[in-house]
């Protein structure tokens, strides 16, 4: 009984001591509660139906750090605000990997929106 007891205790400080901290957990939720505040735009040019513009728009009390997009086809942009011109006409899933800085920590999210270029 005594070897189950010492056991345990064991166990228990091991699992303390490698537990997430409070401030870890808030950490957590502040970064996944800013993902909220985060909205994807996209317009297709008016003179052009293969230019697709796109921007990013953060609300949040954190600061936005940087943006990187992905466009469907291959092509990589940076910026809060970019233009992409695709090569042919199709259906494509572009996505802006936000990353915002709050509390000393950089949480990241990625929405997506599917678009359609004639």
């Amino acid at each position: 009984m005594k070897k189950i007891a010492t056991m345990l205790i064991l166990i228990a400080t091991v699992l303390i001591s490698n537990s997430c901290s409070k401030h870890d957990d808030e950490v957590i939720v502040d970064c996944l509660a800013e993902s909220i505040f985060v909205k994807l735009h996209n317009s297709t040019d008016a003179t052009n139906p293969k230019l697709m513009n796109y921007s990013v728009e953060y609300t949040g009390t954190g600061t936005l750090v940087g943006v990187k997009w992905t466009f469907g086809d291959g092509s990589t942009g940076t910026g809060t605000a970019v233009t992409h011109t695709y090569a042919a006409a199709g259906t494509y899933e572009a996505k802006a990997e936000v990353t915002v800085k709050k509390d000393g920590a950089e949480c990241t999210s990625v929405p997506k929106r599917t678009v359609t270029v004639n």
